[in-house]
């Protein structure tokens, strides 16, 4: 078991460099990752990777959420109008292909991330506060992700609102549920605590899964159009990321959050359920059968695959940034 903690810790705090080296394994032997492709098991991984949130969750947060309800509700119309908003903006701006504009609008609709409960923790932010709004976002995403998908992609793109709200109930909401219910029952038995320190390195493989799974999808494409295809994709993500870094730092300062609370509001409005996006994009946009129909559709996964690794690299780097600022003020106090 110690071993267990001991790589779970070292996965949680250098998940950026494991992410980007599955993903450079994974572009030299894609074959290794094509298992993830077949069947569901694409969302039984990201349902794992929901129920150890929900293992998380305790009757705590739900109270501090119920305490709460001003502050939740600007979190998530902050989360569900600028980052939906800015990526169409931006796949409009570089007059992306459709099924490209699909999948960051996707990144862009999905609920807040995971691991930016970690980020909110590291840089003194409101972890309470993060918690709440990840969870909001997360039972809301059912039904809001689908309808936002529809109405800013639909145009360009066939977007089937009723199976995905299906798909995301049964891989986020379902899951959850169901770890919030073991924690429920569970939570004094001391091998369930064991199981919660190790769920951060078992949600990191799991993310490690899915971006491996997609590299190996949209490989042939990746080889064609190269370095070009990269750093486009790249400088949306950059961009679609960092404005809602901005953005939802702003938001709190104007309705006069105090620094914690909008350190956090940032970081949950820009670092998006990456992981969420790059299966829904896989089963709605880029199946198998999309793909031998049209090859290009497999362009739809690959602003969500950066997303999954970017976002905890931005995250990361937008906490030590917080926490440099921190301990510059204190030198000079």
């Amino acid at each position: 078991m110690s071993v267990l903690l001991s790589l779970s810790r070292w996965l949680a705090h250098y998940t950026s460099a494991f992410i980007i080296l599955i993903a450079v394994v994974a572009f030299f032997v894609p074959d290794a990752f094509a298992w993830v492709q077949q069947g569901q098991r694409a969302s039984i991984i990201l349902g794992l990777i929901m129920l150890t949130m929900g293992c998380t969750l305790s009757t705590e947060d739900f109270r501090i959420l119920l305490s709460r309800p001003i502050d939740i509700l600007i979190g998530a119309v902050a989360q569900y109008t600028i980052m939906p908003l800015v990526a169409w903006m931006l796949a409009r701006a570089f007059h992306l292909d459709s099924f490209m504009a699909a999948g960051i609008i996707l990144v862009g609709c999905c609920p807040g991330g995971v691991s930016s409960n970690i980020m909110s923790f590291l840089c003194k932010g409101d972890v309470a506060y993060s918690v709440g709004m990840t969870t909001v976002s997360t039972v809301l995403s059912p039904f809001v992700t689908p309808l936002l998908v529809l109405w800013l992609a639909g145009a360009e793109i066939d977007v089937d609102a009723w199976g995905m709200f299906q798909n995301i109930l049964l891989v986020t909401l379902l899951p959850v549920t169901l770890g919030v219910l073991f924690n429920y029952f569970f939570s004094e038995k001391k091998y369930f605590g064991h199981l919660q320190q190790i769920m951060p390195g078992v949600s990191v493989l799991c993310l490690a899964c899915i971006v491996g799974g997609v590299i190996f999808t949209v490989h042939p494409q990746l080889k064609e159009n190269g370095l070009h295809l990269i750093a486009l994709t790249l400088a949306v993500v950059t961009l679609h990321n960092g404005t809602g870094y901005l953005l939802g730092y702003l938001v709190g300062k104007a309705f006069r959050f105090n620094t914690a609370k909008r350190r956090t509001l940032s970081i949950e409005v820009g670092m998006q359920n990456a992981g969420m996006a790059t299966v829904l994009a896989r089963n709605f946009f880029a199946s198998p059968a999309m793909i031998a129909l049209n090859p290009m559709a497999a362009l739809a996964v690959i602003p969500c695959a950066i997303s999954c690794a970017y976002h905890s690299i931005s995250g990361t780097l937008l906490a030590g940034f917080f926490m440099w600022r921190d301990e510059r003020k204190s030198k000079v106090l």
